[in-house]
C-alpha cells in the first residue's frame, strides 16, 4: 500500500487536465523512490475514464447520489433474489435518475475543459456512469466500464427452490404410526406453495432483468446502427469534397502551368528587348565620344 503522502500525490494526478497525466506520473515516479515502479505503471485514462474521475472530484454530491442509488438498486435486486421483499422497479427508476443527472454533469465538465463532446465519447461516459461502482478507487478510473446483467449479482444467495430443485433424497420408511394426530393435509400444501411463490419471484426478477438487458443492448446497437450511419455520411461527404478539391487543384494546375509558360515567354521578350537596348547603348556612348573628340579637334 502507497503512503498517505503519496496516496494523496496520485489521487492529485487523477485530477489534472488528460494531456499532463503522463508527464506528471513521470516526474512524480522520480521522487517515489521505492514506490517509483508502482507509480510508472499507473495507467492514463482514456477521455471517458477520465470526465467520470473528474465527476468524482469535482461534485461529489452528484457522485455520491448515483453511487448510493446503484448501490440500493443492487441491493433491492439481491432481496428480490433471495426471496424477501424488493421494490425493483422503484430502485432502477432512482437509479436511472441519478445515472441522467450525472451524465450531464459529466459532459458539461468535459465541454468545460475544451475537449470535444462527440456521440462515442457520450455513450462510453453513459455506460460508465450506470456500471458504477466498479473495481477501482473511486476518481481513479484508467478503462471504461460497461453495466452488468446478472453478472453484477455474482455470488449472491438466491433463495431456495431457484433454478433446478435438486432431486430429494429417498426417504426412510416410516414407523408404525402411533395413536397420534396425522398432519393437516394444508401443512405439506402451504410449504408447496411457498416454494412456489420463491421460484415465481426468482423467474420475475430474471425476466426483469434480461428485458431490461435486451432494452439497453438494443439502445446500443441503435446508438451504433446512428453513430456509424453518420460516419459513413461524413465519410461519403468528405470523399465527394475531396473530388472536387482535386478537380478545383486540376484546374489551378493547368492554369498555373499557361501562366508559368506565358511568364517565360514574356522573361526572355524582355531579356532580348534588354539585350537590344544594352547594344543601342553601346553604340550611343561611341557617338557621343566621337561627337566629343570632333568638338576638341575644332
Amino acid at each position: 500500500m502507497a503512503p498517505r503522502g503519496l496516496d494523496a500525490k496520485v489521487d492529485q494526478l487523477y485530477q489534472l487536465p488528460l494531456e499532463e497525466f503522463t508527464p506528471a506520473r513521470n516526474a512524480l515516479a522520480k521522487d517515489a523512490g521505492p514506490d517509483a515502479a508502482r507509480v510508472r505503471a499507473l495507467v492514463k485514462p482514456p477521455i471517458a475514464a477520465w470526465a467520470v474521475n473528474q465527476l468524482h472530484w469535482r461534485d461529489p454530491d452528484t457522485w455520491n447520489t448515483l453511487i448510493e442509488a446503484s448501490e440500493n438498486a443492487r441491493r433491492a435486486h439481491k432481496a428480490v433474489l433471495s426471496g424477501r421483499g424488493g421494490d425493483v422497479r422503484a430502485a432502477s427508476t432512482v437509479h436511472e435518475e441519478a445515472a441522467d443527472a450525472a451524465l450531464k454533469k459529466t459532459l458539461a465538465i468535459l465541454a468545460d475543459s475544451g475537449h470535444p463532446v462527440t456521440d462515442a465519447t457520450r455513450q462510453a461516459i453513459a455506460t460508465t456512469i450506470r456500471a458504477l461502482p466498479g473495481d477501482e478507487p473511486a476518481g481513479r478510473l484508467t478503462r471504461v466500464l460497461q453495466p452488468g446483467g446478472f453478472e453484477m449479482l455474482a455470488g449472491l444467495s438466491v433463495a431456495a427452490g431457484a433454478g433446478k430443485p435438486a432431486k430429494a433424497a429417498p426417504k426412510p420408511a416410516p414407523a408404525k404410526p402411533r395413536a397420534e394426530v396425522a398432519p393437516h393435509p394444508s401443512a405439506g400444501k402451504s410449504k408447496a406453495d411457498a416454494k412456489a411463490l420463491t421460484r415465481a419471484r426468482q423467474a420475475a426478477a430474471e425476466a426483469a432483468n434480461a428485458l431490461r438487458d435486451a432494452e439497453r443492448a438494443v439502445q446500443r446497437e441503435e446508438f451504433e446502427v446512428a453513430r456509424t450511419t453518420r460516419d459513413a455520411e461524413r465519410a461519403a461527404r468528405a470523399i465527394e469534397e475531396a473530388r472536387e478539391a482535386l478537380e478545383r487543384a486540376k484546374t489551378d494546375l493547368q492554369t498555373a502551368e499557361k501562366a508559368a509558360k506565358l511568364a517565360e515567354r514574356e522573361r526572355d521578350d524582355a531579356a532580348r528587348r534588354a539585350d537590344a537596348a544594352t547594344k543601342q547603348l553601346a553604340r550611343a556612348r561611341e557617338r557621343a565620344d566621337s561627337a566629343a573628340q570632333d568638338v576638341k579637334r575644332l
